[in-house]
């Protein structure tokens, strides 16, 4: 049975979050949640629709999540650099993630957050004084072109090489933003760059978090830097990670199995992801999928069209709400300490994954005679 989720209401499900267990979990989710009726699924709308205080001036309910979730801690000018293999280094304030590699030429910068913003040249300074080697960026792969993750590419010299998509150089000059240098080198599919005896392969592979967004991999290093699809050790945040194309989201997990890699860069949070996390992300969204297609074919929408007679966009909204929150439920409670913030994401993602079913995809579209 569904649980009621409003954080105001007198009943409350569980939303703590425990520590991701690895554990694979490849069963569907339980079929027997669809036999709720539509007035309970109304009632976890809440979890859908946004937290609640529970009284005036009183902050939301906060999950309790523990500390393997996080990552290591940052340091007292708030980063954490650290080795991934080899003279290959990531950066992360806890949020957001970049990498950089140190190479004789000197250093390969990949993404510029600015969140993390000048604490990426003090954590290449970091590096480059214990080990000897040059701290000077040469180079600069955008993984995007969006803000959040190269919105502090300008803190670089104006004359290092910059790297990108093709889309992400078309971007970047239309959205004429100086902090945000456009690319000068581009590519269309795939590019191989050698740079002071490293090879770093890049490749495009459908538009997907956005439309220029870049598989990385750093074959000599054992990586892959991934951004914005895979949040190891946490749910999708927002709708899917805020994904432009649904379809390429869900299948840019599945692309990035077939490299051979060991270590995973998403971009987010403080921890570094493995196959597992990668695995564990594609078996939650095609856990999304199953049960969204299950709620579509279950979910009566009879009853919001009565209920709000001629004001259909007011009934297509409770109905697309109450479908999405059936559809959510049975794949929060399989996801409740596997995931991190399962719970508070899931409705969201939910809801676009199902609406890319319905528009993407065609399901249930039917033609009048």
């Amino acid at each position: 049975m569904l649980e009621p989720q409003l954080r105001g209401g007198s009943r409350l499900r569980d939303s703590r979050i425990r520590t991701p267990r690895r554990k694979r979990h490849d069963h569907p989710v339980d079929s027997g949640s669809y036999r709720a009726s539509a007035a309970q699924a109304e009632r976890t709308i809440g979890a859908f629709a946004g937290a609640h205080p529970t009284h005036a001036g009183a902050p939301p309910d906060r999950a309790q999540i523990r500390d393997p979730a996080f990552g290591p801690a940052v340091n007292e000018r708030g980063y954490f650099v650290g080795r991934v293999e080899g003279n290959l280094y990531r950066v992360t304030d806890g949020t957001y993630q970049s990498a950089f590699l140190t190479t004789c030429d000197g250093v390969v910068l990949f993404d510029a957050p600015p969140s993390t913003g000048h604490n990426i040249q003090r954590a290449i300074n970091e590096i480059a004084t214990a080990n000897d080697v040059s701290n000077t960026v040469t180079h600069l792969v955008y993984s995007h072109h969006h803000a959040d993750h190269v919105g502090a590419s300008s803190l670089f010299a104006r004359n290092i090489t910059r790297i990108g998509h093709e889309e992400t150089r078309k971007l970047l000059l239309r959205d004429d933003d100086p902090a945000r240098p456009a690319p000068e080198e581009t590519f269309r599919d795939r590019r191989t760059l050698d740079i002071g005896g490293e090879r770093i392969e890049l490749a495009w592979h459908g538009p997907n978090h956005s439309p220029d967004n870049i598989f990385i991999h750093l074959p000599d290093h054992a990586a892959l830097i991934l951004v914005d699809i895979v949040n190891p050790g946490w749910a999708a945040v927002c709708h899917g990670n805020l994904a432009d194309d649904v379809p390429g989201y869900i299948e840019a997990a599945d692309t990035a199995l077939t490299y051979p890699w060991k270590h995973f860069i998403g971009g987010h949070m403080g921890q570094l992801g493995t196959r597992e996390d990668v695995a564990t992300h594609r078996q939650y969204m095609a856990d999304i999928a199953d049960s969204s297609r299950k709620a579509l074919d279950t979910v009566d929408p009879a009853p919001h069209f009565v209920a709000h007679g001629e004001n259909t966009w007011a009934a297509m909204t409770a109905y697309l709400d109450v479908t999405a929150a059936v559809a959510a439920a049975p794949v929060i409670e399989k996801y409740a300490g596997v995931l991190a913030a399962a719970d508070a994401s899931t409705p969201r993602t939910t809801f676009q994954i199902m609406r890319s079913i319905l528009l993407d995809r065609g399901y249930g579209s039917k033609v009048h005679p």
